[in-house]
């Protein structure tokens, strides 16, 4: 008889279910034939939309099994008990994008909620996940502060944090990530970055959208109807340039003087992987297809960030577009939780020094803000 090792996994804050989706896609066998993975077994998040997606895609349908409700009135003496936790805590005011208010913020606490669950339930591992603008919040302090308060935690956890590069994961776009790898102090494990696996051979988005194509009735592949001024600037715009670029005839370049943010109908280069797949953004922010003068569909971004067809989100069109932006991509997710199976298997994997860039400097080569080895 097979022995299985199933870690169960609670996740906060879950979103559709990328990370979930990833983590029970994981699995690794010993040397012994035992068999470790991960099995979702509880979820909260505030959206209704995206609570149901994930009960619909993680838990066949059990609503029962995902809490929609703010995160500060869960009760964490109800939730089912779990060896693993999982929380991409909402990262709106640790995103460079924006006003980057980090703990003065409203969302910016959040992650103490995580650390209360771990308090209270000591799981053998955590991943928490949040964007690279989380180290230079509060000048440096925020992350710090982050850091010390889950390495502290229940019964205190060895941490790995790294910014992944998800393009370098077999992801067909550029999304770069904190993730925080917390394994319980008292296991004597030591959690090691994983690889990367697509350096220098990056899955393209051609390659990503096309290959398969898209099946004729795919769920959540509905167009956006594109104004005759906007298919006209984007015939002017060749691929991977954006509303910025030179040869725009000046009737149709925006009239903007402030900061120009660079994916302002910026339309993907077929033969590299995407820039960032967002969740929110008014006109020019919804990704661009490079031949084709429209905006990509949801089911083209969902590609993008990894989801599978068969991955059906709820919702209207621009709540589904929602989702898959604030998504966790599962391509990522995968990799990273089958490193945490190995490690508690005990398999060697080939792994790279944990590191942090500081994302003013992220074009310059500099290396180096926080290496998270215990």
């Amino acid at each position: 008889m097979k022995q299985e090792i199933i870690f169960k996994l609670a996740e906060l804050f879950c979103g559709p279910g990328g990370l979930s989706f990833g983590a029970m896609s994981a699995f690794v066998t010993d040397s012994k034939g035992k068999t470790y993975k991960v099995k979702p077994v509880w979820a909260n998040d505030i959206d209704p939309d995206a609570c149901k997606t994930f009960a619909r895609n993680i838990h066949g349908g059990n609503a029962k099994r995902v809490i929609c409700a703010p995160i500060e009135s869960v009760d964490f003496d109800d939730i089912p008990a779990f060896d693993a936790l999982a929380f991409g805590f909402p990262c709106n005011d640790f995103s460079v994008v924006g006003e980057q208010k980090g703990f003065h913020g409203k969302y910016g606490p959040l992650y103490t909620y995580g650390a209360k669950a771990i308090d209270l339930c000591n799981p053998k591992w955590f991943i928490a996940e949040n964007v690279g603008g989380l180290q230079s919040a509060n000048n440096g302090s925020a992350f710090s502060k982050i850091l010390h308060d889950l390495e502290h935690a229940g019964k205190g956890y060895r941490l790995i944090a790294h910014l992944y590069k998800f393009e370098e994961y077999g992801v067909p776009q550029t999304r770069h990530r904190i993730v925080i790898i917390g394994i319980r102090k008292d296991l004597n494990l030591e959690f090691k970055v994983p690889a990367p696996t697509t350096v220098n051979k990056y899955v393209s988005a051609r390659s990503a959208i096309e290959n398969p194509p898209i099946p004729a009735f795919t769920p959540n592949q509905e167009m956006t109807a594109q104004s005759n001024r906007v298919v006209e600037r984007l015939k002017h715009i060749p691929p991977g340039e954006n509303a910025w670029f030179s040869g725009l005839p000046e009737h149709l370049q925006l009239n903007v003087k402030q900061a120009r943010l660079s994916q302002i109908y910026k339309r993907l280069d077929p033969d590299k992987p995407s820039y960032t797949i967002t969740g929110s953004g008014g006109g020019g922010t919804h990704g661009y297809h490079w031949s084709e003068n429209r905006a990509l569909t949801n089911r083209e971004r969902a590609r993008i960030q990894t989801f599978p067809d068969d991955f059906v989100f709820e919702g209207s069109k621009e709540s589904v577009r929602k989702q898959i932006g604030m998504a966790v991509p599962p391509q990522g997710a995968r990799v990273i939780v089958e490193a945490v199976l190995k490690t508690f298997a005990r398999i060697p994997y080939k792994w790279v020094s944990p590191k942090l860039i500081n994302s003013d400097s992220a074009n310059s080569g500099q290396k180096l803000l926080f290496d998270a080895r215990a």
